[in-house]
């Protein structure tokens, strides 16, 4: 009530009173005591007097003016009546006013207090104060120090970081021309580093500490250089951070506990397990850090030391932190163990595992799913099977890699029932089979040869969405390459009834398959499904169905083989019907039609296929006794250059026939051409070498000297080689029946028994004497 009373004198007696916030004046005689107060009661009447107004001397303290007298205001009744302005009146005119009409300026002291009370969490009328006691003559730069830190307290947050940067950059403006004022603006300065860096602003933080440096500011602090090297790591960029870690080593910082937990795991992560490894040993060793290294680190190091095998180092510290306390996660004790398992070292990380059981350690899904697979790709299937069904007993749901990887491993080991198990168990967990588990299926199925089941699985493959017509080909890929053709046909049967096709590659391998084993009944509709989907019969398909007729001994095989020949459309087949008709109805002599027909013949890319070729037409001509049409082919060939090095002349010394890379019928055919060509040379040139060879290797040796022996010829049969003096050739191709050899055909046993009695009882009918060669015109010289 007594205040209540003073305040309407005081009212009454200074009524145009006005607020003065002045700079305090520190005075050890206070001013005396000027005019009285009185005191009044309700009635109006007058209690007591007494002085109630103390003069102040303007720019020497708080003050209210109540009139004309100054009266004195405490530092917070000060602060907070400007803190109420700061709040009523947004930044603008409207403060400005106010604030440049106080008589005097407030203290730095009474700023403070009044920011510090202001709400922190809105900094605009903190920023105010701030702004408007910048622009004041008063607020020196080197006192400014601690408004700016108050102020930047303010603003955590991404959404503040354009009053950040306006601040540090003022900073920053201040110390350029004075070092010395930048020194005591670092704490501000560290601090709008280490705000910007908290908000994730990467690039602005980064721009602001590449500033200081630049401009020469040595007094970071080691939680600057935290904060910077924690951005770095959550942006992903550990390189930058090393960066940022090495230029703190060359700083006047001391790395603190925050710095190792950020470093130690990230340079093993980042591969730099020896770095790691050093500053981990630095960080035990220093004085100053009474506490023991964190789990973090250990975890980290444990786990990324295992991965990089570095078993003994990795199981040390695993050791080293169980001594300290540390009971291991999951997750440690799975990168232990994985470790472990990578190494090859299986025996002991079940060892561990077993262990960890005993101790209570319940291993979680990760662990069980590693093991599982780490034993099956191993080849432990049972206990893979084993730790398999004690995942699914703990309430683990398998991966449909765990699962993928059981089916894999027990189809690679020929186990049908233990695969198909573990794939009806994938089933009915609802997982959906993979690409690789249905192949891996189906190719166990193919080798055991098990067709239904394997049917089943394709379909269900289909119908899960996956392409089955690679799967379905290889399948039968199988059964060819086997010998299985009846389960290669059946399959094929399987394949067409679902709708699946194979290419034309497998097609013409079935089909040669059945024609190996004599199925040409099979083979005739996938000759004529491989012509019908424009497949191409080459030579080398055409020469080896030609082949099996050479080799072919029914009668009914031959009439089968020779359709299929048919349904080929090659040229070659045109050729062969035309070569074993006669002259009126080919209209031109054999040797004529012949050079025709390997005159159309594309050497550069069918040259080995056009060899093959006469190799199995000369067969086929010898065994059907059409000696002059085999003869006629092998001119051909051997003028078209298709057997270069077949005939060598040596002038007078050595003539040479090499038979080694020919058939059998090639062979007797070119052997007969060939010594009738020396003939002529010898006979009717006088030309005789020293020696003449057969080189038949040993394949031939046995079918060209037998072939001779039964003319007496005066070859020598050696290991791989047939070779006589060429005047004893020469003796020997007077021989009537030589000649007979050599212009007709290979002569039957008759033949050669009448060449025996003919030797043994000489005759002089005339058409004996007619098979005697004339003389040469040089010899009669």
């Amino acid at each position: 009530m007594l205040r209540l009373l003073r305040s309407r004198h005081l009212s009454s007696v200074f009524p145009n009173r006005t607020l003065l916030l002045c700079k305090p004046y520190s005075t050890t005689t206070p001013p005396p005591w000027t005019e009285t107060v009185d005191y009044l009661d309700e009635s109006g009447s007058v209690i007591s007097t007494s002085p109630g107004a103390r003069p102040v001397i303007p720019s020497q303290d708080s003050t209210i003016l109540a009139g004309s007298v100054p009266l004195p205001v405490s530092h917070p009744i000060a602060a907070a009546r400007l803190a109420s302005l700061a709040l009523r009146h947004p930044w603008g005119p409207d403060l400005l006013s106010r604030l440049d009409s106080l008589p005097s300026p407030p203290s730095l002291s009474v700023l403070l207090i009044s920011i510090s009370s202001l709400p922190s969490s809105d900094p605009t009328p903190s920023l105010s104060l701030f702004k408007w006691a910048r622009r004041q003559n008063w607020c020196e730069p080197r006192q400014s120090e601690p408004l700016f830190n108050l102020v930047l307290q303010r603003l955590k947050g991404s959404e503040h970081s354009e009053h950040v940067l306006n601040l540090f950059d003022e900073m920053l403006s201040l110390g350029e021309k004075d070092q010395e004022l930048l020194s005591n603006l670092s704490p501000s300065l560290n601090l709008a580093v280490q705000l910007l860096a908290s908000a994730s602003l990467l690039e602005l933080s980064f721009a602001c500490f590449k500033k200081l440096k630049d401009h020469g500011f040595t007094h970071f602090t080691t939680q600057t250089f935290n904060s910077m090297i924690t951005l770095f790591l959550t942006k992903g960029l550990p390189y930058k951070a090393f960066e940022i870690y090495e230029s703190m080593e060359t700083s006047q910082c001391t790395l603190d506990s925050e710095t190792y937990e950020l470093m130690v795991p990230a340079l093993a992560k980042s591969g730099r397990l020896d770095s790691a490894l050093k500053l981990f040993g630095d960080m035990k060793l220093r004085e100053d850090n009474k506490s023991r290294p964190c789990f973090g680190i250990y975890s980290s190091l444990v786990d990324c030391l295992g991965k990089a095998g570095r078993l003994d180092a990795a199981t040390g510290l695993y050791k080293e932190m169980q001594n300290l306390g540390y009971k291991p996660t999951n997750a440690t004790n799975a990168s232990i163990i994985e470790a472990l398992v990578k190494a090859g070292k299986l025996d002991a990380g079940m060892e561990l595992w077993e262990e960890m059981k005993r101790v209570g350690f319940r291993p979680n899904y990760s662990l069980y799913t590693m093991m599982v697979e780490a034993n099956a790709k191993s080849g432990k299937l049972d206990a893979a099977a084993s730790l398999f069904n004690e995942m699914e007993k703990a309430g683990f749901f398998p991966t449909p890699a765990t699962y993928a990887c059981l089916i894999e491993m027990h189809s690679a080991a020929g186990q049908v029932e233990p695969a198909m198990r573990a794939y009806g168990s994938m089933l009915n967990a609802g997982v959906r089979p993979g690409l690789g588990t249905f192949t891996s299926l189906l190719t166990l199925l193919a080798k055991k040869k098990m067709v239904d089941l394997a049917a089943k699985i394709l379909l269900e493959m289909k119908a899960s969405g996956f392409p089955v017509e690679v799967n379905a080909s290889d399948m039968l890929m199988v059964y060819i390459k086997d010998g299985s053709t009846e389960l290669a046909l059946k399959w094929l049967r399987f394949m067409d009834s679902a709708g699946i096709r194979t290419n034309n590659f497998i097609i013409r391998q079935l089909f040669e398959s059945c024609m190996k084993t004599g199925m040409y009944e099979s083979a005739r509709p996938l000759l004529e499904a491989y012509v019908g989907s424009t497949g191409k019969v080459d030579w080398i398909l055409y020469t080896s169905i030609l082949a099996h007729l050479v080799r072919c001994q029914l009668e009914a095989n031959e009439r089968a083989i020779m359709e299929i020949l048919s349904i080929t459309n090659h040229k070659a087949h045109e050729f062969l019907c035309d070569l074993f008709t006669g002259p009126e109805q080919r209209k031109k002599p054999v040797l004529t039609f012949v050079r025709e027909f390997f005159q159309g013949i594309d050497y550069e890319s069918e040259e080995n296929a056009a060899r093959y070729f006469v190799n199995v037409l000369l067969n086929y001509l010898v065994l059907m006794g059409q000696m002059n049409r085999a003869r006629c082919v092998w001119k051909v060939a051997y003028e078209s250059k298709l057997f270069p090095k077949a005939i060598v002349f040596d002038q007078h010394i050595a003539w040479s026939l090499d038979v080694r890379n020919l058939s059998v019928g090639a062979a007797l055919v070119s052997v007969v051409h060939t010594l009738h060509r020396f003939r002529k040379r010898m006979l009717y040139y006088g030309v005789v070498p020293r020696r003449i060879k057969l080189v038949t290797g040993p394949t031939l040796k046995m079918v060209v000297a037998q072939v001779l022996e039964s003319l007496e010829s005066p070859f020598e049969v050696s290991k791989v080689v047939l070779r006589a003096p060429g005047d004893a050739v020469l003796e020997w191709f007077k021989k009537p029946i030589v000649q007979q050899f050599l212009l007709n055909e290979i002569p039957s046993k008759g033949d050669v028994l009448m060449h025996r009695l003919n030797v043994l009882f000489p005759s002089s009918a005339p058409e004996v004497r007619a098979l005697s060669p004339p003389k040469p015109f040089s010899m009669g010289k």
